[in-house]
């Protein structure tokens, strides 16, 4: 998909994590390591979930990320979540990273991925979702 000079790229999902890049996540180049984004992407998703599962989830699966970007220090990462597909216990989530950079310029989209989540009870069984509205 190409996107036109005039149109402008706005985040997809509801915002489920909200978080500043921190100096202790940062590679030998000093960018923030894209280990860190992908975790705090996985636990957006998690969030997003768990919520919907009204209790435990477990992640199953993690896609692949490619980055746009690098992440500075100081950039405000802000993840959204929008639900894919949802089936009778599990749900695949789609995952978009956005940052802003600390000068202030508009967001830019730094990454995205797909994780599936699957409700589990206490001990640890796949169970049910609850019905939704």
């Amino acid at each position: 998909m190409s996107i036109a000079d005039d149109q402008i790229l706005v985040p997809d999902g509801e915002l489920s994590l909200k978080l500043p890049a921190s100096v202790q996540a940062t590679n030998m180049f000093g960018d923030v390591y894209s280990g860190w984004v992908a975790m705090r992407a996985v636990e957006a998703a998690e969030i997003r979930a768990a919520k919907i599962a009204e209790g435990r989830i477990a992640t199953v699966s993690v896609g692949g990320m490619d980055f746009m970007s690098p992440v500075l220090v100081g950039t405000i990462l802000s993840f959204y979540t929008r639900v894919v597909e949802q089936g009778r216990s599990s749900m695949r989530i789609a995952v978009e990273v956005w940052g802003r950079c600390p000068d202030g310029r508009d967001p830019r989209k730094v990454s995205e991925t797909e994780c599936v989540q699957v409700a589990i009870d206490e001990n640890g069984h796949i169970r049910r979702l609850p019905p939704q509205d």
